[in-house]
């Protein structure tokens, strides 16, 4: 489904800010998987979800999503196979325009269809289906601007227009990080529900370890650009956060040091 094959980026190459933030980067996953995406601060996680997003081309190897080559494609275009949400529940949204509106604009980029004189009655009536979905009583607010939601639903909301077209890609960049507890329960609980009636193929940054542990299939663990880890089937099953922080010290040669992801609960 997804291939990266020995992604390579440096920023600023030969000045004296020069930093390699992409090491050596070989992933596959099948379509279907859940991989969550674990590491410290500076890791390279986003860096490489903006990598496969297209923020950004790689300075060598390739890029395959279900067998289209994204390698030089544009963000914009990618955005037709891939969706994203990101930490701030304020990103990706247009907090002046209506729920149905934010809705239309992320159908139509990611269907390819141009902007009109107005919704279709059809239209609303599945943005209102898909509303429901989230149990919010959002679909009785379709009129109401984004801007005048709380976190949490602003983030539901982001999550549905991610996927109102089945992505090939979903990528979540922590985020759940912004919202208080019960609130990020509930959005990952919709966001398990949606991933799995829907069978995409996910891959999900979080800084809580116990969590990338119990949630998807496969687990992949970042350092200093690379992965160093990648944990699945039974030893997976078999994993602890204890085993991994052992798992990471032996690869990286260093103590896991990040409070972030060490006081996570």
């Amino acid at each position: 489904m997804l291939t990266l094959k020995h992604i390579n980026k440096t920023f600023h190459p030969g000045t004296v800010n020069e930093r390699v933030v992409l090491k050596a980067i070989d992933l596959h996953l099948e379509a279907g998987d859940f991989v969550t995406v674990i590491g410290s601060n500076g890791a390279g996680k986003s860096t490489l979800f903006n990598m496969i997003s297209g923020n950004f081309l790689a300075d060598s190897g390739s890029i395959t999503l279900d067998g289209v080559d994204l390698t030089f494609m544009k963000e914009y275009k990618r955005a037709a196979y891939i969706g994203r949400l990101f930490q701030d529940p304020l990103k990706g949204t247009a907090p002046t325009m209506t729920i149905e509106e934010n809705l239309a604009l992320a159908y139509m980029r990611t269907v390819g269809r141009k902007a009109g004189f107005g919704m279709s009655k059809k239209d609303r009536e599945f943005f209102r289906e898909k509303l429901v979905q989230l149990d919010l009583g959002l679909e009785e607010r379709m009129k109401t601007k984004m801007g005048l939601l709380s976190g949490g639903q602003r983030q539901a909301v982001t999550l549905m227009m991610s996927t109102l077209v089945t992505p090939k890609l979903l990528l979540l960049d922590e985020h759940t990080a912004a919202l208080d507890p019960a609130t990020g329960d509930k959005v990952l609980a919709i966001t398990k529900e949606i991933v799995q009636k829907d069978s995409i193929t996910t891959m999900m940054i979080t800084h809580n370890i116990q969590s990338a542990l119990e949630l998807g299939n496969r687990t992949i663990m970042m350092d200093n650009g690379r992965i160093i880890l990648d944990i699945k089937g039974k030893e997976r099953e078999g994993m602890t956060v204890e085993k991994l922080l052992e798992c990471f010290k032996k690869e990286s040669h260093k103590a896991l040091d990040n409070d972030r992801m060490l006081l996570a609960k």
